[in-house]
């Protein structure tokens, strides 16, 4: 997605804007490398003329968007752009899943991302992305363009340099500015056996809970 935020600065240097410039990717990472990614990127268009200046350059064009992103080891589920009344940004929202999160690597949007999945030791994966640098210039503050990157993985996280960690979701956040000479994320973890809990283990487990209470209560009341 490097490409596509220097797309969004060249549109913001010919204009001058002064609204922020913003780009989120959230991933759910499966234990065998595939997973699925939703990004959402935004900025303010103050005027027709620069959102059809962001529309020929397609940062804002489903078209575009799609042919940055296809590839046959993803499967694009939507792309939407529309704009938030409340504060004039134009958003733009694309949903895929993936094969293998280091096929990602073969698409225009992510062909410098340098995608990496590899088992290190007996049971235990590396993964990192590689965030390139941004050129900006021009006279415009990169403190007020952030970049965010947040990962779900399925396993149990040994070793990672994200900026918060909840749980096993894990989110690096960055100004242009932080970038600097490039960024890498990385994390080790443990996967689990199984992509994701099957609901009906959900399901059995509630009814279990549920009949444990029912002759407890009932023993109560004897």
């Amino acid at each position: 997605m490097i490409k596509l935020l220097n797309k969004l600065l060249v549109v913001l240097i010919l204009f001058y804007f002064t609204g922020c410039l913003n780009y989120v990717q959230e991933v759910k990472l499966y234990p065998d490398g595939s997973g699925k990614m939703h990004i959402d990127y935004w900025m303010k268009l103050p005027d027709e003329e620069s959102k059809t200046v962001a529309n020929n350059i397609g940062i804002f064009n489903p078209d575009s968007i799609r042919s940055e992103f296809s590839s046959v080891h993803i499967n694009i589920v939507n792309i939407e752009i529309y704009t938030d009344t409340t504060d004039s940004t134009t958003h733009a929202i694309i949903n895929f899943t993936f094969n293998h999160i280091d096929s990602l690597n073969n698409t225009k949007a992510f062909s410098d991302a340098n995608f990496t999945f590899q088992e290190v030791t007996s049971g235990v994966i590396n993964f990192s992305q590689f965030i390139l640098p941004i050129a900006t210039g021009f006279g415009i503050d990169a403190t007020q363009y952030n970049v965010s990157y947040i990962y779900t993985f399925s396993g149990t996280i040994l070793t990672h340099n994200a900026h918060l960690i909840e749980k096993r979701t894990l989110s690096w956040n960055y100004s242009l500015a932080d970038i600097g000479g490039g960024k890498t994320l990385s994390v080790t973890f443990r996967p689990y056996k199984l992509k994701e809990t099957p609901d009906w283990i959900y399901m059995l487990t509630g009814t279990v809970l549920a009949l444990v209470i029912f002759f407890l209560l009932r023993k109560q009341k004897k």
